[in-house]
């Protein structure tokens, strides 16, 4: 196989400093991209940025600043952005305060507006050099709905008519915007969830995967960040410049019901 084409180019990744974000901000620095990853963890962010010989931008992109200077210094820092992988997020939300006007505002902002201001931001880089790939990180509530989830929910879905929206617009540049849509990932937040599902209910950590989390899922057993990050790996390929405006499932065939 020949050489990969993600080799120097520059990849902004948000929400790099832990879970699929950090995830595919290794796989990125293994096939020599130059890395930079944002969060808004400063410490993890930082540490893993020198682990991965990357830059670290610092910021909360609920906010419309912070989402700026994130492009702005990856900018002055190595001269354009080739990757965007819009990934930051937080999934770990009482079902009563997603209901709350306050948390609809964080997560929209978040999940969908910074996505859009990021996009934007970095589109006049990649439009220049005639090449670019945007990967936001939707979810399988991208395409389906469960309770008590109403501003995740709103802002993944929102996320998939902008990754099909700026697909049509990126085309004729050779810029390619997909959308990945995962179901339950082995992250910390989501083994988090599994002890703290496991103490309430009275049961094994593995009858909450099994009977609880992947009760509507084909394939019985979490994905790997790794998983992703391959997913997110192969998009950025030539071989998949024909691919875009996709939201690629990645869900345990969940949703072939």
């Amino acid at each position: 196989m020949g050489e990969s084409v993600i080799r120097d180019k520059v990849a902004v990744v948000t929400g790099g400093a832990s879970g699929i974000g950090l995830a595919i901000a290794e796989r990125f620095a293994e096939d020599g991209a130059k890395v930079v990853i944002s969060d808004i963890n400063e410490q993890a962010g930082q540490a893993a940025a020198a682990r991965l010989d990357g830059l670290f931008v610092q910021g909360d992109l609920s906010q419309r600043a912070d989402c700026r200077r994130l492009i702005d210094q990856t900018v002055e820092t190595f001269g354009t952005v080739d990757i965007l992988v819009n990934n930051a997020g937080f999934q770990n939300i009482d079902p009563v305060e997603d209901f709350s006007e306050d948390t609809w505002d964080t997560m929209i902002a978040l999940m969908l507006t910074a996505p859009f201001l990021l996009t934007r931001y970095a589109w006049p880089s990649m439009k220049q050099q005639g090449w670019g790939r945007i990967i936001n990180m939707s979810s399988i509530h991208g395409v389906v709905a469960s309770p008590f989830k109403a501003g995740y929910i709103s802002a993944k879905h929102g996320l998939i008519g902008l990754t099909r929206t700026t697909a049509l617009e990126g085309g004729a540049y050779g810029i390619t915007v997909n959308a990945i849509c995962p179901a339950y990932v082995r992250t910390p937040l989501v083994e988090n969830q599994i002890a703290d599902q496991a103490r309430t209910r009275g049961i094994s950590e593995e009858e909450v995967i099994q009977d609880v989390m992947l009760e509507p899922a084909a394939v019985k057993r979490l994905i790997e960040p790794s998983e992703v990050a391959s997913l997110v790996a192969y998009l950025c390929q030539d071989e998949a410049g024909v691919m875009s405006g996709s939201p690629i499932m990645i869900d345990l065939g969940w949703t072939a019901r």
